[in-house]
């Protein structure tokens, strides 16, 4: 499959590196054009840029490249994992993004004078390779509590809500409507009717060492503070606190212990810790305490 796009980039003066850039969507019928502090400060320069990719099963080759491949995923015209995104953190720059615009961090103090003389005020909000996701693209039916949480390349669904504790890494996020108040990693997807509690964490693959990518299916609860290096397959839950590796010991309802690895993607499971014995246990899990997702709380209007 290939893509053909036009965006506009900001490039660094100095080193003529592509710091950035950016793609309207196909629908809008605005012209890709920004403008910057840092551009009329002399430190960056703007230019229309047109993008095309050959192919989006083989791996990004330059900034302007990567960033398309986010843009697809952040806007929902590609699924995490459906496009190819290897050795894209190769393919792009650790950016100052300023109030000003994008520099190299090398620029900032420079910038930061540049702009006093003007009588602002220039604050960095993050030195990354990635910027914030509502910089770039603002996705239909969204909430984010904190938009410095959600990386481009992020791909939440309609109906999704993120909280103030939520991340959500590229190349990762929701199919459906869920609840993200922890962390979800780069490569992990989320089902529908999910909800990571807060301060829940979710490993990007498999622990101890797998390749396995984790998912999460849907009508899952992960509750707050607790996480997992195991994939869950539909309506499962882990108890609050319990962070279940792929090398935890976990003992069946008939007594047997395997490592969590062996039930990685089941469905229906409810992890636990024995308050009396501290034991990590496995049962069944009882879909009818754990209603799904509040709806009225996660509607965007």
């Amino acid at each position: 499959m290939s893509v053909t796009a036009t965006g506009h980039s900001y490039v660094d003066v100095a080193t003529g590196a592509r710091l950035d850039a950016w793609y309207p969507s196909a629908n809008d019928s605005i012209e890709p054009a920004r403008s910057c502090l840092a551009e009329s400060l002399g430190l960056v320069r703007g230019e229309v840029i047109s993008t095309t990719i050959a192919d989006l099963s083989a791996p990004p080759t330059d900034t302007a490249d990567a960033y398309l491949r986010l843009h697809l995923l952040s806007r929902r015209e590609a699924i995490p994992h459906g496009i190819n995104v290897d050795g894209i953190f190769g393919q792009l720059h650790n950016v100052a993004w300023t109030t000003a615009g994008p520099v190299t961090p090398e620029r900032v103090d420079q910038l930061r004078s540049l702009v006093a003389e003007q009588g602002h005020h220039l604050s960095v909000t993050s030195v990354d390779k990635f910027p914030r996701m509502t910089d770039y693209v603002v996705p239909s039916g969204v909430r984010i509590a904190d938009a410095d949480r959600v990386r481009l390349g992020a791909h939440l669904a309609e109906g999704t809500t993120v909280m103030h504790e939520g991340f959500v890494n590229f190349n990762a996020g929701t199919l459906g409507a869920a609840m993200v108040e922890g962390r979800i990693s780069a490569g992990v997807r989320v089902g529908a009717n999910s909800d990571i509690g807060g301060s829940a964490s979710i490993m990007g693959t498999l622990s101890g060492g797998g390749s396995e990518v984790i998912s999460v299916g849907e009508q899952c609860l992960i509750g707050a503070n607790a996480g997992i290096g195991i994939s869950l397959g539909d309506g499962c839950t882990v108890e609050a606190g319990l962070y279940v590796t792929g090398g935890s010991v976990v003992t069946l309802p008939n007594g047997e212990t395997v490592k969590a690895r062996k039930l990685s993607g089941q469905s229906g499971l409810l992890f636990l810790r024995n308050s009396t014995t501290g034991v990590v246990e496995v049962r069944q899990a009882d879909s009818s305490r754990w209603g799904g997702i509040n709806e009225a709380l996660h509607s965007s209007q």
